[in-house]
């Protein structure tokens, strides 16, 4: 188990029993104590734990990983996520993407997808996104302003509307921290929030591209209500009852 896998599986223990000690940690990862006090002295220098006597404390009710950390978390389903959200594209169509791991790997995608080498457009406020895809020729690339923030690459801030209230877009495909039918979509971060509710405005469709994991629950700020949403992309442990709910909210639910 790599590093960043090890701090995945911590910081989800966390999460899920408030507190933990190096013993329980070792235990359940399969490593030694040493290296789980490491993994919790490192962690805690990033302030996404409180190192105790013993063990460590959760920081917080949630968890908002940097990008880097999170590509390990359900690999396989966000990638039959995105081939499946990939088949929404046709050839010629202006897209918008935000940020995050589901959202990258559909870039990957659409890049290598045969279908659309005759050229597509890429909007997006994602650097990570942005620098992967200039090298391909046939995708055109428009990168919002704003200010980069270190957690997800994202561009965010006032300057990203000077570009995105001037283009309109075919399709946006949205990465979400959480997704819940009453509340809607959300992220984690209120500056992402804002500037993804601002490039789906400009979407004649919106596609959320989420694995099931996602599905059910709140972050902390509200990037549109549910009926802004037009298609969930997710994978096929979403529950019959989740997607009910979904589809009597008027979503379209594509289980993968």
């Amino acid at each position: 188990m790599s590093r960043y896998d090890r701090w995945n599986a911590i910081l989800e223990l966390l999460a899920q029993e408030g507190r933990l000690s190096v013993e329980e940690a070792a235990q359940a990862l399969d490593v030694s104590t040493a290296t789980i006090r490491r993994d919790f002295d490192q962690l805690a220098q990033q302030q996404m734990l409180m190192r105790t006597r013993g063990g460590a404390v959760a920081q917080s009710v949630s968890y908002d990983l940097p990008l880097r950390y999170k590509t390990a978390r359900h690999a396989g389903e966000k990638h039959r996520i995105a081939a499946a959200a990939a088949e929404l594209v046709t050839p010629g169509a202006v897209i918008g993407l935000n940020g995050g791991t589901t959202t990258s790997e559909l870039a990957r995608v659409l890049a290598t997808r045969s279908t659309l080498e005759s050229g597509f457009t890429i909007v997006t406020n994602a650097l990570n996104i942005a620098a992967e895809l200039t090298v391909r020729q046939h995708v055109k690339i428009v990168v919002t302003g704003g200010v980069a923030r270190q957690q997800s690459y994202e561009l965010i801030g006032p300057l990203a509307g000077g570009v995105l209230e001037q283009v309109t877009l075919d399709v946006a495909f949205l990465g979400v921290d959480a997704l819940d039918v009453s509340l809607g979509a959300s992220a984690h971060h209120e500056g992402e929030a804002s500037v993804n509710n601002l490039l789906i405005s400009r979407a004649a469709q919106v596609v959320v591209v989420a694995d099931s994991s996602k599905v059910g629950k709140r972050a902390f700020s509200r990037i549109c209500p549910i009926g802004g949403i037009d298609t969930l992309v997710t994978d096929a442990q979403l529950s019959d009852a989740l997607a009910n709910e979904l589809a009597d909210a008027g979503v379209k639910v594509i289980r993968t």
